[in-house]
């Protein structure tokens, strides 16, 4: 299957989000761009790289509120993945591996060393990742509500259903998913426990994503390379117990999209690892639950 390429980026005066604290920059990696958001008043402490969501989300979309109160103690970077937001000719592989080890060549050209990684839902599983594929480089790991841990969706038959749509050919799932995208608003308000917490500019950042051409289509290879018919194929439960960086799992009690139970397991795994369980809370835990999330993550990477 040739590999798909990003979107193309907007002339420069279309609207694009960024985060309080945040620039964008540039920068040529992996065979092509990536946009990187780069704190501009930043500590001392070790480096962060933050990796946003799956589906029609980029790096100013997952972390529009942790951006600036994250980059007080260190400097902090997000880049937005091949085949999502600005980033322009990077092969979209569809692994979790593939887009680690895109994101330690993205490393390099920023010339960043070792640092902390940070990631929610699928950018959860490609912390996760860059922590068991690049272990010189990770100092910390951070996975909010990280897909890749769990053995099989609910239910055989939801399993079966599931891999039976990776099936559909592109051609099919683009005109699909440009139709799904059409109703992103109300299904991002279905994702958190509370719609009430979301800033509204990161909602229509969000539906504004969607609208993009090819927009989803790098979530769906993603997807095609982590279902199987019977169980997921990405299950890292049987490997975290490698991973020896310090390292914080943060969930929504209420997650309707991704288990917490798969963050309790790899917890339980990891030598050292903290679980903190956000009651009445969704699937967005780091916007959701923003200040809860921010003095975690703050405290965890000063000890």
């Amino acid at each position: 299957m040739a590999p798909r390429r990003g979107p193309s980026s907007p002339s420069p005066d279309a609207a694009r989000l960024l985060p309080p604290g945040a620039v964008e920059e540039f920068a040529e990696a992996a065979g092509g761009r990536f946009r990187v958001l780069r704190s501009t008043a930043s500590g001392t402490g070790t480096p962060l790289l933050l990796i946003h969501g799956g589906g029609p989300d980029n790096a100013a979309i997952s972390w529009y509120r942790a951006f600036a109160p994250l980059s007080v103690d260190r400097p902090v970077f997000a880049a937005d993945l091949a085949g999502c937001g600005y980033t322009e000719d990077v092969a979209v592989t569809g692994t979790a591996a593939g887009m680690a080890d895109q994101l330690a060549e993205l490393a390099d050209a920023l010339g960043l060393g070792r640092m902390a990684v940070a990631g929610v839902s699928m950018g959860g599983e490609v912390a996760l990742q860059f922590a068991l594929r690049h272990p010189g480089r990770c100092a910390a790991l951070v996975a909010v509500a990280p897909g890749g841990l769990v053995e099989r969706l609910q239910g055989r038959y939801a399993q079966r259903a599931a891999w039976l749509a990776t099936l559909l050919p592109d051609p099919v799932l683009r005109p699909l998913a440009a139709l799904a995208n059409r109703f992103v608003g109300a299904a991002v308000k279905r994702m958190v426990h509370d719609p009430s917490t979301l800033p509204a500019e990161v909602v229509a950042e969000m539906v504004r994503e969607a609208r993009r051409p090819g927009s989803g289509m790098a979530y769906g290879a993603y997807n095609k390379a982590s279902i199987g018919p019977r169980g997921m194929l990405n299950n890292l439960l049987p490997e975290v117990g490698r991973i020896t960086v310090p390292t914080l799992f943060f969930h929504g009690a209420a997650d309707p999209l991704v288990p917490p139970s798969g963050s309790a397991g790899a917890a339980a795994r990891i030598p050292g690892a903290r679980l903190v369980l956000v009651p009445d809370c969704g699937h967005w835990a780091q916007l959701e639950a923003h200040g809860a999330f921010v003095d975690e993550v703050r405290g965890f990477l000063a000890g």
